[in-house]
């Protein structure tokens, strides 16, 4: 029997990612299915989970923070995705993606906006 927390994060994921954020659970689960059910619960079942921002603004938020940090591109394509899933348009994402520029550094702006025409097929 999975906890409250569980249950809420699950439906919270489905929400924002839908069948890629199922997947990336499945992929880890098999080697460590304990850390699939942190990833269920903290992220998406505490954090995504509070009032206060919309998931368009977390989403935007966890873009920019995967852009920054220049070495997560398999988890910035799945928020870029889960983006534009919650109703940021593209050219949100690109404009975030390229705000990091400033603070990141072009080179990691320029690799988030290689995911994101990955993504975007383009």
């Amino acid at each position: 029997m999975k906890s409250e927390r569980y249950l809420r994060g699950w439906e919270k994921l489905k929400e924002i990612d839908g069948n890629a954020g199922e997947k990336v659970i499945a992929s880890v689960r098999d080697i460590a299915p304990d850390f699939a059910d942190l990833l269920i619960e903290f992220p998406f079942g505490d954090i995504y989970s509070r009032p206060g921002l919309d998931l368009r603004t977390r989403e935007l938020a966890v873009v920019a923070a995967l852009t920054a940090m220049g070495n997560a591109a398999p988890q910035l394509k799945v928020h870029i995705a889960a983006a534009l899933n919650v109703g940021c348009s593209e050219q949100e994402v690109i404009e975030v993606i390229m705000q990091m520029a400033v603070y990141a550094g072009f080179p990691s702006a320029l690799n988030g906006l290689f995911v994101a025409k990955e993504v975007l097929n383009r």
